[in-house]
């Protein structure tokens, strides 16, 4: 290099000294000047559809979704015994007089600590809890998917964000179901408990006698738990196991006619005993069934 070189290098670095600091623009922020500001959001984590971070950490959809799931087996544990106490027995012997003692007989071991709270109440709060859950989550995993976190209600209603996930059917079905088993459990479990200490004389023959007693309030309540329970137990079992359909191809349609069957199958066999043969025991007699008549008439907006 000649000493010409060799200056000219010195005077551009001396130059360059001299120059005031300043950004240099990329094409994207120039695109993002013509078009304004935009609201900013850092983006998620990236998660699989069983709720993985990027990282390989179990995110909180993952544990929300367990929750659900596994609470749901627990539950159907309890629903095993107690459709085949009150609707298949009943529906083999024809007679709820008959039935009653397999009733008696089993009904201890499900409504006695720990294995009521563990089989029915603990899995049912879980279940409508963690469902409850996972919609707050997935609504603010969309608040920051689309940059409005920040943004007022108003602004959002205007811009039309759609930020709550879609219920579904089967979402929906679960929250028609949940007081439909509320009430149910109200009658059969909470109002004897609460007047007289227990639901031990409580049987087929009180559910007999208050679908003799009320028979509109009864067979209404009664169907409506019965299909929508089928449904959403159905539904929910193709859903944990991965059979729910997917598009309009042939076997999309064979099984989405299938799990429809299968729903009705399921209904009808629990109606069958449940309607067809608790639902016509009749009234009870004597002072039993003065001692029903006291526990239908604490059942809140009914007179019996």
């Amino acid at each position: 290099m000649d000493r010409r070189e060799s200056t000219a290098s010195q005077e551009t670095f001396t130059s360059l000294q001299q120059l005031d600091p300043s950004p240099i623009e990329s094409p994207e922020e120039d695109l993002e000047k013509q078009l304004g500001e935009l609201p900013r959001s850092v983006s998620p984590p990236k998660t699989t559809h069983l709720g993985l971070s990027g990282s390989g950490q179990h995110g909180t959809t993952y544990y929300l979704t367990r929750l659900q799931k596994y609470s749901s087996y627990a539950f159907t544990v309890f629903a095993s015994f107690h459709i085949t106490n009150t609707s298949i027995i009943p529906l083999i012997t024809g007679s709820v007089p008959a039935s009653e003692k397999y009733l008696l007989l089993t009904r201890p071991y499900y409504q006695s600590f720990p294995l009521e709270p563990l089989l029915i109440t603990l899995p049912i709060a879980t279940h409508i809890l963690s469902g409850l859950a996972l919609r707050i989550q997935r609504r603010n995993a969309n608040l920051i998917r689309y940059g409005a976190a920040n943004l007022p209600i108003r602004a959002r209603l205007e811009q039309r964000l759609q930020v709550w996930p879609t219920v579904s059917w089967n979402s929906l079905s679960g929250y028609v179901l949940a007081p439909l088993v509320i009430g149910h459990a109200l009658v059969n479990r909470s109002i004897p408990w609460i007047y007289e200490g227990g639901s031990e004389s409580v049987g087929l023959g009180y559910v007999s006698h208050g679908f003799a007693k009320h028979p509109f309030v009864s067979w209404v309540s009664y169907a409506a738990l019965v299909s929508v329970a089928s449904a959403h137990f159905v539904w929910g079992a193709a859903k944990w196991n991965g059979w729910i359909p997917v598009g309009t191809t042939k076997k999309a349609k064979r099984r989405w006619w299938s799990i429809h069957a299968v729903t009705v199958a399921v209904a009808t066999l629990w109606m069958s005993g449940g309607l067809g043969v608790v639902g016509r025991g009749g009234l009870a007699d004597g002072w039993i069934g003065n001692n029903y008549d006291a526990l239908y008439s604490k059942i809140p907006l009914v007179e019996f």
